[in-house]
């Protein structure tokens, strides 16, 4: 294998996580090559992620991304657990003494701006409408490119990312596994506009028993309810008058990851290796933090240690976001009753607040031994 920053690095997938991936590659020396068979970044009033939590924002404050994160998302300060009109829980995101407080909120397209914005200054731009739609021989991997004339091109790379998302063309062809199972239950999303500004110092989940409805901020005027109920339109209590509905959309949930995340010379990060519930705003900023971790294991040369270190934080992030999603899908009114009933009793007992903190901002996972304590 060559001299590492001679290394040719490939990352299929341009969205946080492979921008990510390049970034730090970058800032360490490294000229990796990033492909997206997509015509540009992710349209702002259609992203999907938007929580930026204290761990992702430690991990990019080296690229200087952070301070520019900060400048423009909304500082959610707490979060909001009730029934009907009665309030559970308040969670507390400023009472850590951590450096970097609260959960933050910025539309992904924003956040892939920026990461692409710091990637160019270091000459480094995505090639788009190039996907990487095969991967063969994991210890000297080929990549066959579609190139964007329609051709086909086979390269050979020391190191190839998948990042391409949870439908991973990258996965699909080194032959990684993707065990797991969906929820049968349907999720609905709408973003809304106000004719006014509102309140977007919290997040809010309220219990309908069954069904939920949650309120998080996008913007100083506009809010993203994601629910289970079909007609969650009509029982939102909006705060302003509405200007408009940007987006409206419904999804599905699955709980699934890989046994390995890397084959070789092959690795996975982000939705391309694991994908699960939304709740909790653990989704993007886990993919962050593999890139993360895998920029700095390929600097070190300890890429064999990829699987090993980071499938416990996945572990880890899907257990909860399964408790979480269980907690918020129960139907059967007597166990709604016990739950409404043990929320707040659990809230008071210290150790559970913090574990409930350490969660919602990231920070219940291994710590970047690479970054100060």
């Amino acid at each position: 294998m060559p001299a590492k920053r001679n290394l040719r690095i490939l990352i299929a997938g341009a969205g946080p996580v492979g921008l990510t991936a390049a970034l730090e590659l970058a800032r360490r020396g490294y000229r990796p090559r990033i492909v997206d068979e997509g015509d540009d970044l992710a349209p702002a009033v259609q992203s999907r992620a938007l929580a930026v939590n204290a761990r992702t924002l430690f991990l990019l404050e080296p690229s200087g991304v952070t301070e520019k994160l900060l400048a423009e998302a909304q500082q959610i300060c707490e979060m909001r657990i009730g029934a009907g009109v009665r309030r559970l829980m308040t969670i507390d995101l400023l009472a850590t003494d951590s450096r970097h407080r609260g959960m933050h909120a910025l539309p992904q397209g924003r956040t892939e701006r920026i990461l692409a914005e710091a990637l160019a200054a270091y000459g480094i731009a995505v090639e788009w409408r190039t996907e990487c739609v095969a991967v063969s021989d994991p210890e000297i991997p080929v990549a066959t490119l579609a190139l964007p004339d329609g051709s086909r091109k086979d390269e050979p790379f020391d190191i190839v990312i998948g990042a391409d998302g949870a439908h991973s063309t990258m996965r699909k062809s080194a032959g990684f596994d993707f065990p797991g199972s969906a929820l049968s239950e349907t999720f609905y999303l709408a973003d809304y506009r106000y004719a006014a500004p509102v309140d977007t110092s919290y997040a809010e989940a309220r219990f309908f028993d069954p069904g939920v409805i949650a309120r998080l901020p996008v913007s100083p005027s506009i809010l993203r309810y994601v629910s289970t109920l079909p007609d969650f339109r009509e029982r939102i209590e909006h705060p302003a008058p509405v200007d408009a509905v940007l987006w409206e959309s419904d999804f599905h949930v699955s709980f699934r990851h890989t046994a390995q995340m890397a084959k070789g010379n092959i690795f996975l990060a982000g939705d391309a290796a694991h994908i699960h519930s939304p709740v909790g705003g653990r989704g993007m900023n886990l993919g962050i933090e593999d890139a993360c971790w895998l920029a700095w294991l390929i600097d070190e040369g300890r890429t064999g240690e990829y699987t090993r270190l980071r499938l416990t934080a996945v572990e880890t992030v899907l257990a909860d976001t399964r408790r979480m999603t269980r907690l918020i899908l129960m139907r059967n009114p007597i166990l709604c009753a016990l739950r409404n009933l043990a929320v707040p009793l659990l809230a008071a007992i210290p150790r559970v607040r913090q574990e409930g903190l350490n969660g919602v901002l990231g920070l219940d996972t291994p710590a970047p031994p690479w970054l100060p304590a």
